[in-house]
């Protein structure tokens, strides 16, 4: 028997809408509502920034001369621009601001495939003769990906954690109704709110269109090819060998000291022979047992230590 149910719109605002579906059998707003609630909060494709590289700026702990906010602050902001974009491969895009007042997220400068969401976003705020300049990557994504996730060897490139969902909440609400003498049918209430890179209405459809894929599968199974694991090399230090020597704890004098001989990171620090290090200026034993304390704490060990 198919279903007879109705869709309705009972509130339709921007970036919000309230959904009517009825009547459906007992048990069935349940089943729907579940269902589309999960499909909508994890599953719909979005886009996000995922690293940020600011002229001038090393890492994210500091401060950029003419900026109210600190750089955390600022990369905080930046998380919160929504995007329209439905690209496979990540795109470019970049933040040049010269003049005092609000850096708003409609000053980013994007290419004609990417749409900003929400323009008036405050990012920062400029005193006057300060300068904002930044390149941020933009990549489509689902779900939830941590900064961590992406390996970055570049200095000075800064990962983002990245929310892909265009959909902030949804709230579902199951009542009792009737249709002519029975009582016992459901009354779904679907509220469903966005970022506005999706209206309430797309993100229903492609809610439902991915269950049916699902559910097709279990009617008409297709098998897929069996595709052999690949031995993916492992990197001994993890997440620790790509922070800078600013990122760690060290002394600002010991820090620049080490950037300035080139070993910017964890990674060619540990590398280094001891004979190299000696050879930087102003660095000696004290120097390098406060290094070696500094690293501990990251859980990486000097390789002559």
């Amino acid at each position: 028997m198919n279903p007879t149910f109705e869709i309705k719109e009972e509130i339709n605002e921007s970036n919000y809408c309230k959904f009517v579906i009825t009547p459906l059998l007992a048990g069935y707003g349940n089943t729907l509502a579940t269902a589309l609630r999960r499909v909508l909060l994890t599953s719909l494709p979005g886009a996000s920034i995922t690293t940020v590289q600011i002229k001038g700026v090393k890492h994210q702990f500091t401060t950029l001369k003419g900026m109210r906010e600190d750089v955390l602050d600022f990369l905080l902001n930046l998380k919160k621009v929504n995007f329209r974009y439905n690209g496979d491969t990540p795109v470019k895009a970049t933040l040049n601001v010269n003049s005092a007042g609000e850096v708003k997220a409609g000053d980013i400068e994007v290419s004609s495939e990417v749409t900003i969401a929400n323009p008036e976003l405050v990012l920062a705020n400029l005193a006057k003769g300060a300068t904002l300049s930044a390149e941020l990557t933009i990549e489509a994504g689902v779900g939830y990906s941590l900064a961590s996730d992406r390996p970055n060897e570049a200095i000075g490139v800064i990962p983002l954690d990245a929310s892909f969902s265009p959909v902030t909440r949804v709230t579902p609400k199951i009542e009792e109704t009737r249709v002519g003498r029975v009582t016992n049918y459901d009354k779904l209430t679907l509220e469903i709110w966005t970022t506005g890179a999706i209206s309430p209405q797309e993100a229903l459809t492609s809610a439902a269109k991915i269950l049916v894929t699902y559910f097709q599968q279990i009617v008409n199974p297709v098998s897929q090819p069996i595709v052999e694991a690949v031995a993916i090399s492992d990197d001994s230090l993890g997440t620790a060998g790509k922070l800078s020597v600013e990122e760690i704890g060290l002394p600002t004098r010991v820090a620049n000291a080490l950037a300035k001989a080139g070993f910017e990171t964890v990674e060619k620090l540990v590398n280094a022979p001891k004979e190299e290090l000696m050879k930087v200026r102003n660095l000696g034993e004290k120097s390098l047992d406060v290094i070696r304390e500094a690293l501990n704490e990251k859980g990486v060990d000097l390789k002559y230590a």
